[in-house]
């Protein structure tokens, strides 16, 4: 593609704004440590914003829920280490507090010398009658630690969650994640906790239980 408008002398960043006119698809570009670089318009309106200033600058945990938000840091390392997403299923936070199953894909940019410097993701509404959702089994599994992060979670919990055999869970947990089942939960609950200790009123020893 770069070749191509090279061929016709175009302007790269003019090619970008066409992400504005893609209706429910949300496209976005974060450098290394989380931070939006641009976002497009639809991304906007999901989040009830009128200007990209309000996003440029921030992370997940600044316009999103904060439970999402460690999601999403969490899934943002594994693309940084060179492992794109490819049609994940995943819940997507709004501006009105709710949430909604999309299809996310996530891909790590790099600079002409080859190094990661950021991650750029596209998402859009999951509708049942259009595609055949890729990971349903393991949505489930993401769905259950969104919402028990703080309880006990088992490898067993999460396979009856997903209703499959704890053997083929944790196979297909692996192969999908990149991480333990184990690890996953780890990670987030340390995401969360981070959150936590600069945004809420809970004391260090609340937030630690």
């Amino acid at each position: 593609m770069l070749d191509a408008l090279r061929l016709i002398g175009a302007n790269k960043p003019q090619l970008i704004e066409l992400f504005d006119q893609i209706e429910n698809l949300q496209f976005w570009i974060k450098d290394l440590q989380g931070r939006f670089v641009w976002v497009n318009l639809p991304l906007l309106v999901n989040f009830g914003l009128q200007k990209r200033s309000q996003v440029i600058g921030k992370t997940d945990f600044e316009i999103a829920d904060a439970t999402l938000a460690s999601q999403y840091r969490v899934d943002d390392e594994e693309v940084l280490k060179g492992r794109p997403i490819r049609s994940r299923v995943e819940l997507v936070g709004r501006f009105n507090h709710t949430s909604l199953w999309h299809i996310t894909s996530k891909i790590p940019l790099h600079n002409s010398a080859g190094v990661v410097v950021g991650t750029a993701g596209v998402t859009m509404p999951y509708r049942q009658q259009d595609m055949k959702r890729p990971d349903s089994v393991l949505s489930n599994a993401i769905e259950y630690i969104i919402r028990h992060h703080g309880d006990r979670i088992t490898n067993r919990s999460l396979a009856k969650a997903c209703h499959v055999s704890l053997r083929a869970f944790h196979r297909k947990f692996l192969e999908t994640y990149h991480t333990s089942p184990h690890e996953y939960v780890r990670q987030y609950r340390v995401r969360a906790s981070c959150n936590a200790l600069v945004f809420s009123p809970k004391s260090m020893a609340e937030i630690a239980q």
